[in-house]
């Protein structure tokens, strides 16, 4: 728990002083005086604030968000509540908002999502240039999991193991990375997959129908030959003698093709023994291996019992290292294909092909948070770039109370040369404090379902 907290913190600190900075940042450079840089809504707390110059920084009570309160001629009733009220301060004419030129206040409107972008783009670069490019070469099938197969996917079934595919919607694949990412976030209103041979393979799923594209993708599995990569110290299989780089041959007098063979008997398997025949170097050798029973959860959520030896299979990755120029490249790439993710998540809600019930709020971000930040640096990095790519499409919306909406405004002004009626301004503002206040009470009423096991 302290520890889904505390990564929680991290998180949203984090990438909400990011986007306020770069609103601050900017309206610094426009030559805006900045009342208060604040992280949370409402009034600032006072042992956590402190002045320097014209600016205050602070802490506010509310922890939701943040914002950057610049001197402007007009006091917008809902913004002012939510920016911890008037300031009593002495401007200079040409230091409130208003006096700047309406490209320069949307520089600043739009500079905090930028600040997001960019700090999803260097992460994304930094765990390229980090890792590389991990690689699996194959394109073959192996096999296709019937619980994971969508509406729409059912002619998946019709794959035949040791199948090839060659290309997804005319696109050639080269790898199982090709495979997954054609499957997932192909463009397209189907699925179009062509095996070698000539034939094809359609899916009638919506680009927007994320999850059963997703479970698409999961469905299908590559082919993964039955040779053993890893051998757990003190596990059946090291005390019966299995070695890593065996290939196993046959199991209980079955004949194994591929590695999903092997789990398929050691699954059936609860404790009784098994007789392994495996080629090695120097021959075939007939060992016999009794699996020790575990419980797993099983694909449907429920927990079952299956058979366990201790061995994994042998991944023929291919990892490729990037210099500075390919790793800002393949973070770009990374960047690109989360924002498309999320504005298909968007437009996925409102055509009804994602349910509502996916909507996620700060206890799933925290819980999500925590899981990352257990498993190490790199998911954490990773899921704070996502993140923070959600934080910059969704203030994107063309709602008032976020930085989208009052850049509708800027255009607007921008095309009849005047800025529009302030008291509109307001009735439009107070409408997306409304909208914005009904999405968090349904993300939040998503997450405390989730936590209680709905």
């Amino acid at each position: 728990m302290l520890i889904t907290i505390l990564a929680l913190i991290i998180v949203l600190g984090v990438l909400i002083f990011i986007h306020e900075a770069g609103h601050f940042l900017a309206a610094k450079w426009a030559g805006v005086w900045v009342h208060r840089f604040s992280l949370g809504l409402g009034s600032p707390i006072p042992w956590l604030t402190f002045k320097r110059g014209e600016t205050e920084y602070s802490i506010s009570w509310l922890p939701l968000g943040g914002y950057v309160k610049m001197a402007s001629r007009e006091e917008e009733v809902t913004s002012s509540a939510l920016e911890g009220g008037q300031v009593e301060a002495r401007v200079p004419p040409d230091g409130v908002f208003e006096a700047k030129p309406v490209w320069k206040r949307m520089i600043i409107i739009l500079a905090g999502v930028t600040m997001n972008a960019l700090f999803a783009w260097l992460a994304f670069s930094f765990l390229a240039a980090k890792n590389g490019r991990q690689i699996d070469p194959t394109t073959t099938v192996g096999r296709t999991i019937e619980e994971m197969v969508p509406p729409g996917g059912e002619a998946l079934r019709d794959i035949p193991a040791g199948a090839r595919i060659t290309a997804i919607n005319r696109r050639p694949v080269a790898s199982w990375n090709d495979v997954t990412e054609g499957l997932a976030n192909s463009p397209e209103p189907e699925i179009r997959i062509e095996l070698e041979g000539g034939k094809r393979v359609v899916l009638p799923i919506h680009q927007d129908a994320l999850e059963q594209r997703l479970k698409a993708s999961q469905a299908l599995q590559p082919f993964r030959p039955a040779v053993i990569g890893q051998v757990l110290p003190g596990r059946p299989a090291e005390r019966a003698g299995v070695e890593v780089g065996d290939t196993i041959v046959a199991l209980n007098g079955r004949p194994v093709r591929q590695w999903y063979d092997v789990l398929e008997v050691l699954q059936e398997n609860e404790g009784t023994p098994i007789s392994m025949e495996v080629g090695r170097a120097g021959g075939r050798r007939t060992l016999e291996v009794r699996p020790e029973v575990e419980t797993v959860e099983g694909l449907d959520g429920k927990p079952r019992k299956v058979g366990r030896v201790g061995i994994a299979v042998s991944l023929d990755f291919r990892s490729e290292p990037l210099g500075l120029g390919a790793a800002l490249v393949e973070g770009w790439k990374a960047t690109v294909s989360s924002s498309t993710q999320i504005v298909r998540t968007v437009r996925g809600l409102f055509s009804g092909r994602i349910s509502r019930r996916e909507v996620g709020g700060p206890i799933m971000i925290g819980q999500l948070a925590g899981e990352t930040a257990r498993m190490g640096l790199d998911p954490f990095l990773a899921f704070m770039a996502l993140i923070s790519i959600n934080l910059a499409i969704l203030n994107l919306l063309p709602v008032p109370v976020l930085d989208g909406g009052q850049f509708l405004f800027l255009l607007a002004e921008a095309v009849i040369r005047r800025p529009l009626p302030l008291r509109l301004r307001e009735r439009l503002t107070a409408v997306g404090m409304v909208l914005i206040v009904l999405l968090m009470g349904l993300a939040f009423s998503n997450d405390i379902r989730r936590l209680f096991g709905g």
